[in-house]
């Protein structure tokens, strides 16, 4: 399959024409919603599904396999937040606070872009490594070292910055809890048990997820008319970023021996930037921070850019370093 054909595959496959109905929806202010509690449960299976999933490859895998993913993801959740803080400060001249917010949802990972791109590369004839659902969980704590340079920044290191509630509040949260625990549970079931559940957890997904992107379309869509909100520097950096850390993502794979594929889906890991745990964990440890910024660089620029144009752009790189 040519690029061009891998293009066209992604622009028109349901995923993504869901997330363009949604997007229409919403910038024609239609009456469509889907409600709170349906959006929750929907959040739940999808994220508590690829969990179960990768358990079962993580279980599979040798340990020496996972050593060198372990060390680069680890490597990664420090340098992405850390690296985006920097940018933003010195380049961009935003307050500690701000800077961190921004941090937070880039160093964190956007599961649903994860989904698309498994979605993209197996239309691509691929199949990533399952236990890259790890990967996902594990820069989690990229909010947890992005709040952190917020505290040390801000000169609170005597007793203000409670390292110990930050971590508990982050797990907490909805998506570390569902994709480690359900990573245990898919690694500890057996062949027998995860036939019993394998039909709602895998079959079933796909139409989950539209049914997701549908309403992320219409999210992103109102996001959109607060583009003056981030400024000229911000929607650059929310066009650029991903770029950059799709690439080194996508490389960084190619080194450690993933298929063209896993690099794929690791670079799509890298670009992504959360707008689901991220922005409750800022309204709570950076009340300073304003969502109108945070958020419409998270959702209402990187997640439809990664969505349309950046998940061609890390496959193209991947086929080409895989071929070189």
């Amino acid at each position: 399959m040519s690029g061009v054909d891998i293009l066209v595959a992604n622009l028109l496959s349901p995923i993504v024409l869901s997330f363009v109905l949604g997007a229409i929806a919403g910038l024609i202010r239609s009456e469509l919603e889907l409600p709170d509690a349906v959006l929750k449960l929907i959040s739940i299976y999808l994220l508590f599904s690829i969990g179960l999933v990768g358990g079962r490859e993580i279980a599979k895998a040798g340990v020496g396999e996972l050593a060198d993913l372990f060390l680069v993801t680890v490597g990664l959740t420090l340098f992405i937040p850390i690296a985006t803080f920097v940018t933003l400060r010195a380049l961009g001249g935003f307050d500690v606070a701000n800077a961190a917010a921004v941090a937070a949802h880039y160093g964190s990972v956007s599961s649903v872009t994860f989904f698309a791109a498994i979605a993209f590369a197996r239309a691509a004839g691929g199949e990533p490594e399952g236990f890259l659902t790890a990967v996902v969980a594990l820069m989690e704590w990229g909010v947890v070292v992005a709040l952190f340079i917020a505290r040390f920044s801000m000169g609170r290191q005597s007793g203000a910055l409670d390292l110990r509630e930050l971590m508990l509040n982050t797990l907490r949260g909805r998506g570390i809890l569902l994709l480690s625990g359900g990573m245990l549970i898919g690694g500890l079931a057996g062949d027998t048990g995860w036939r019993q559940i394998a039909p709602f957890y895998e079959q079933l997904f796909r139409g989950f997820l539209m049914l997701f992107l549908l309403e992320m379309g219409m999210t992103a869509a109102r996001q959109i008319r607060d583009f003056a909100k981030v400024g000229v520097f911000l929607t650059g950096f929310a066009l650029t970023a991903p770029v950059v850390f799709g690439v080194i993502g996508v490389w960084l794979g190619y080194l450690i021996g993933l298929s063209m594929a896993g690099a794929f889906v690791l670079g799509a890991i890298c670009a992504s930037s959360s707008y689901i745990d991220a922005p409750a964990a800022c309204r709570a440890a950076l009340p300073e921070a304003s969502p109108g910024i945070y958020l419409t660089a998270s959702l209402g620029i990187t997640f439809p850019f990664n969505l349309l144009v950046g998940l061609p752009l890390y496959y193209g790189v991947a086929a080409w370093l895989y071929a070189a």
